[in-house]
């Protein structure tokens, strides 16, 4: 299955999957939590209701606005403005703002999954994903430093929650100049990253609550002691074939709460909306590092075919 080049921006057991549906501007939304919950905080919405947060791109947010998270630049009166759309290969300095209803820059943002701002960047062939976290300026700009190691078209989405507001998941386009080579995946259920091996067991049924497992082991051992990163032991993205819809969610339980194990098996619930192929980011740390491990899924039923193992970078902050 070759996933498009477009792109569009964070609950439980693969509630990670749940997301998106990409469509520039108005597509269908992809996963939508199976009850409420709303925000990253875990607050009580319209988003999976016990299974965990996701980031901006809530259940809730997607029936307000009749779209997904993550397809436009301006949503719910924010806009997200970058300093610059034009940026180098290699690390680059990314600068933005986001401006409130009043056209000024917001700079009173609530603290979600022990971030501020959650920043995410893919080409828009799904390659090159990065999580990073900006830092604000008084006057409201944030800057990350942001590697973009080929040229091409990205897909830049800013995860968060402002003071007194809803979550939003805003995006926007940026290029970094240079001859483009686009990839292609196959579908994929097993992911190989610095010697880790992620298993992703499980089914996306359009339209349903769909219960998915990932399982983290080393050099062939389950690994019991996954590390909480950003206050949850995985965090997955998914984005939709062709269009790049965009939904951050957490898996099922959190660390500390005296009933999730950690590890090897991290688990969501996740319910997209129409068939189609997905790519899936699962970020995880253990031993101190954060790393990224990528799927490529149908909801026509790729889990039939052999698992394909690809590695995958690693270390996002």
């Amino acid at each position: 299955m070759n996933t498009a080049a477009k792109l569009s921006a964070y609950g439980a057991v693969l509630a990670l999957v749940a997301g998106g549906a990409w469509a520039a501007g108005s597509a269908v939304g992809p996963f939508a939590a199976e009850a409420a919950q709303s925000g990253h905080d875990g607050t009580s919405g319209a988003e999976g209701a016990g299974h965990g947060d996701d980031h901006g791109g809530t259940v809730a947010e997607t029936a307000r606005n009749d779209q997904p998270a993550g397809l436009a630049s301006s949503r719910g009166g924010y806009t997200l403005t970058p300093t610059d759309t034009t940026l180098t290969t290699g690390t680059d300095s990314f600068s933005f703002r986001i401006l409130g209803p009043d056209g000024a820059a917001v700079t009173a943002f609530d603290v979600e999954h022990d971030k501020r701002m959650h920043l995410i960047a893919v080409r828009r062939d799904t390659s090159n994903f990065r999580h990073v976290h900006p830092e604000m300026a008084s006057d409201g700009t944030w800057t990350v430093p942001l590697s973009l190691p080929d040229a091409g078209s990205y897909r830049v989405f800013a995860d968060f929650k402002p003071t007194g507001g809803e979550g939003v998941t805003l995006g926007v386009d940026v290029n970094a100049a240079g001859a483009f080579e686009p990839r292609s995946y196959e579908p994929s259920r097993v992911a190989e990253v610095d010697g880790y091996q992620v298993r992703l067991d499980g089914d996306l049924v359009p339209g349903k609550a769909s219960s998915v497992r990932l399982s983290v082991s080393k050099d062939g051992v389950p690994v019991t002691d996954l590390q909480p990163y950003l206050a949850a032991y995985g965090h997955l993205v998914a984005l939709r074939e062709g269009d790049l819809a965009y939904l951050h969610v957490h898996p099922e339980g959190a660390p500390g709460d005296g009933r999730t194990p950690a590890g090897p098996e991290i688990a969501f619930v996740a319910e997209v909306p129409s068939a189609g192929g997905y790519r899936l980011f699962l970020d995880f740390q253990h031993n101190g590092v954060v790393r990224t491990a990528e799927f490529t899924v149908d909801t026509g039923g790729d889990h039939a075919e052999e698992p394909h193992a690809e590695e995958t970078e690693h270390g996002h902050g």
